[in-house]
């Protein structure tokens, strides 16, 4: 843990947690830390704090100190671990953005996936993969994630445009 002398921890790698960590990982935090050290096939990755999520709320809105250095520092050692870049047009890095508490509590806390797509690093997905029609559709989960669970947006309104753009133009009334 933090000493007087040092900035407070509010960002652990996967590498540098365990089961033993629930209170302060969350449990989605302290199960991937643990499958890390097990040896198990987890995409590297990082946990920021509950105690992180205690003190933004405590502090109306705003990161504790140093939190968002670490969060960058993270994500720049993610990029390395990867070798991609979040926000790289040609080889994005894309996260999942995945909230947990120390106890599951299903419906209650959602997932954003593919945070890091954007119209360029959407081009750059497809060329990657050479399947245009998949970046598009991860692009879209990305927007409808993010509409519903960062924006409150209600998510019908996402399918209700979705089955009209999957209607072509033909059956959309025309302007007069």
């Amino acid at each position: 843990m933090a000493t007087s002398r040092s900035a407070h921890k509010w960002v652990y790698n996967f590498t540098e947690g365990s089961a033993k960590m629930r209170d302060l990982l969350g449990g989605k935090g302290a199960g991937a830390a643990e499958m890390t050290r097990a040896g198990m096939p987890v995409p590297p990755g990082f946990t920021i704090t509950t105690e992180a999520c205690r003190a933004y709320l405590a502090n109306k809105g705003k990161f504790p100190p140093g939190m968002w250095e670490q969060a960058l520092a993270a994500l720049k050692k993610l990029e390395r671990q990867t070798g991609k870049g979040f926000g790289d047009r040609h080889n994005p890095l894309l996260v999942s953005v995945r909230s947990g508490a120390k106890f599951s509590m299903p419906g209650m806390m959602d997932t954003v996936l593919n945070l890091g797509l954007n119209e360029e690093t959407t081009k750059g997905l497809a060329a990657l993969t050479n399947d245009e029609r998949f970046a598009l559709d991860a692009r879209r989960r990305f927007i409808q994630m993010f509409g519903k669970t960062v924006m409150g947006i209600d998510g019908e309104k996402f399918e209700h445009a979705l089955t009209e753009a999957k209607s072509g133009p033909s059956s959309r009334p025309t302007p007069s």
